[in-house]
């Protein structure tokens, strides 16, 4: 997820009289998992940064500590001193509050510290970390340390994002994990899936963790709508292509034509388009380069791409008359009444899977893909930006970005929740983003009915 953590919810978080050996044993084991990850890399491919929009791996370890430097140590630890003064500047990534940064295009110039420096500097932090936790009375505090954890774990899937671009540019197409998860499963049909509608409270809920973007909790009207019951898979959007989608204006927004044409564009990002226009392309994956599986949902697809397919679906399928993007509250309020389960980072897949059958209801909602919906990413009624530099987190970003929903195959399985609001702008596509089709007024007899909250 490109952006960085938001603010805190105020009243969530670790309480002063809450268990510090849970929050000790959370630290440590987010931070071993940053460890892990970095396993399969060498100290080059920590080192490469291959595009502005990119960041290398030894950058996202860096600059997490120097969140918790910054952010917990500096203003909690007596007689608080630096790893490196200079680092302050080094691994700032955009919080002017604290002073300036370094430039974003020009991280993987930055050979100095090496890789091992920086983990010394991990060690460090770590062991001051774990020392505040067990003396610190300060519930700012701990709910700072709590945030840093998540604002990692966002890190986390940005190194997998990272490096599955940074390969993919390599002429040997290597692959970061061996192990290829796909076995053969039968299709799942799309299907329409109705939902509840009407006057609906939206945003989180008040117990354990969120971001401030997540809230305040507020009531939204809905019209009557549906959702398809699973993800949109790389066999539909194969006929998208085969179809010359990429070649008509009719399905585009004016700006996604203007970006199809001016970057070329004719397939989803690492496709391999083959010279056979009935043989399948091939993906490049986190498992190396495979044949496309027409099962699994598609995944790096911008906005624009997700758009022009919606309404080239809505035109082109009877089935699908209608069909758009949803709106994030339509999406919220079907998740909101599903356990947080799916093709998470956890799972050790690193690649979005088929969908399995799950009766009448919806699937994949989610893991396996961030999810676009149609709404721009904007705060919610009575949201109020945090003072200080905390207040950068989140609140100077809602302009001209979109928002996705639901977690994807690298997102840590602890960090997602139905209220989770990621934003991206709407040409970007290297991070796992796929969607769902919704429409508006379906006919209720023909659809199951999936009940969402009212009040609370």
């Amino acid at each position: 997820m490109r952006q960085h953590s938001p603010q805190p919810v105020a009243a969530a978080g670790v309480r002063p009289d809450a268990d510090r050996a849970a929050l000790a044993r959370q630290y440590q084991a987010v931070r071993d998992q940053s460890r892990a990850l970095t396993a399969p890399l060498s100290p080059e491919d920590c080192q490469a940064q291959s595009m502005p929009d990119a960041s290398p791996a030894k950058w996202h370890l860096a600059h997490v500590t120097w969140f918790f430097e910054t952010f917990v140590l500096e203003p909690f630890e007596p007689d608080f001193k630096p790893f490196n003064p200079a680092f302050r500047v080094l691994y700032n990534s955009y919080y002017n509050g604290v002073g300036e940064q370094f430039s974003r295009p020009q991280r993987g110039l930055v050979t100095r510290p090496d890789l091992a420096e920086v983990w010394r500097w991990r060690e460090q932090v770590d062991e001051r970390i774990a020392r505040l936790i067990q003396r610190t009375d300060d519930a700012t505090a701990l709910r700072l340390i709590e945030m840093g954890l998540h604002h990692e774990q966002q890190h986390q899937e940005l190194l997998l994002t990272d490096i599955k671009h940074l390969l993919s540019i390599n002429p040997l197409r290597p692959a970061y994990q061996r192990a290829w998860p796909l076995v053969s499963v039968s299709p799942v049909p799309a299907r329409w899936v109705a939902c509840e509608s009407g006057l609906l409270d939206i945003g989180h809920r008040g117990e354990g963790f969120a971001f401030d973007n997540e809230t305040p909790r507020h009531r939204q009207w809905l019209e009557p709508h549906a959702l398809m019951n699973r993800l949109v898979t790389h066999g539909e959007w194969l006929d998208f292509v085969r179809d010359g989608g990429y070649a008509d204006p009719l399905w585009w927004l004016s700006a996604g034509w203007d970006w199809v044409r001016a970057q070329g564009v004719q397939a989803p990002l690492y496709w391999t388009l083959p010279e056979d226009a009935n043989a399948l392309p091939t993906v490049f994956t986190l498992h190396g380069e495979m044949p496309l599986d027409p099962h699994t949902p598609v995944v790096h697809v911008s906005y624009f791409e997700a758009d022009a397919f919606a309404r080239w679906s809505a035109a082109t399928h009877t089935d699908q008359a209608g069909a758009r993007l949803p709106t994030e509250a339509e999406w919220e309020a079907a998740a909101a009444t599903l356990p947080v389960q799916g093709n998470l980072r956890d799972a050790g897949a690193l690649h979005p899977m088929p969908a399995r059958a799950a009766g009448d209801g919806l699937t994949q909602m989610f893991g396996d893909v961030w999810e676009w919906t149609a709404s721009s990413y904007s705060a919610y009624p009575g949201y109020q930006v945090a003072e200080g530099a905390v207040g950068e987190y989140n609140g100077k970003f809602m302009v001209n970005q979109t928002v996705l929903r639901g977690g994807s195959c690298a997102t840590p399985a602890s960090h997602i929740r139905a209220s989770y609001r990621n934003f991206f702008p709407t040409d970007a596509r290297w991070q796992f983003s796929g969607l769902r089709l919704a429409k508006s007024s379906p006919p209720r007899s023909a659809a199951a009915r999936v009940a969402a909250p009212r009040g609370g």
